[in-house]
């Protein structure tokens, strides 16, 4: 049994998925409704996942934990081609993918509204525009990143395709990563 401290419609949307894809029990405990969550992770981010004794943090850490312990078609198991790509596409994701998007919401944290801010929008996300491209790419010979099945990469950049409507910009997720 496990438990995952998270918050709505952030990464730890796509543990709580691994874990149901791996049909893992889990107990959830949402990291906003405490009332002191630092005594849980000093640095008041999610996803943070109690196993046993244990206590991991980092969504992508987590998810190779996970798919370590419980072995699935979510990540390749056997050392590689498959697994080198496998980790490439979630290192993409939780490297390259997910600062882009924390632009995002630096700038609505940081910027006061205006044309300055609207900007920084616009740069940023043009450089998402670019990256969901490459990813667009990948995905022209096979339906996931994983191949015929998903992967964790493609669980966490499908959380991360949710975020766009939460800022006065328009990210366009092309028609073979929307499918």
């Amino acid at each position: 049994m496990y438990t995952l401290y998270y918050i709505q419609e952030a990464c730890s949307l796509a543990v709580n998925t691994v874990l149901r894809e791996l049909r893992q029990d889990v107990t959830l405990i949402r990291a906003d409704s405490l009332s002191d969550f630092s005594a849980v992770n000093s640095a008041l981010q999610v996803p943070v996942l109690i196993d046993g004794d244990e206590k991991l943090v980092e969504g992508a850490a987590i998810m190779l934990h996970l798919t370590n312990k419980h072995p699935s078609r979510l990540f390749p198991a056997e050392q590689g081609p498959a697994r080198r790509r496998a980790v490439e596409q979630l290192m993409f994701a939780n490297a390259t993918m997910h600062p882009a998007y924390s632009k995002l919401f630096f700038v609505a944290q940081a910027a006061e509204d205006g044309s300055v801010r609207q900007q920084l929008f616009e740069v940023a996300t043009k450089a998402i525009n670019q990256l969901w491209g490459q990813v667009e790419s990948q995905l022209q010979s096979q339906p996931f990143l994983g191949g015929q099945h998903a992967c964790v990469a493609d669980i966490l950049l499908a959380v991360y395709s949710r975020w766009g409507g939460a800022f006065p910009v328009e990210i366009t997720i092309p028609l073979a990563l929307q499918a």
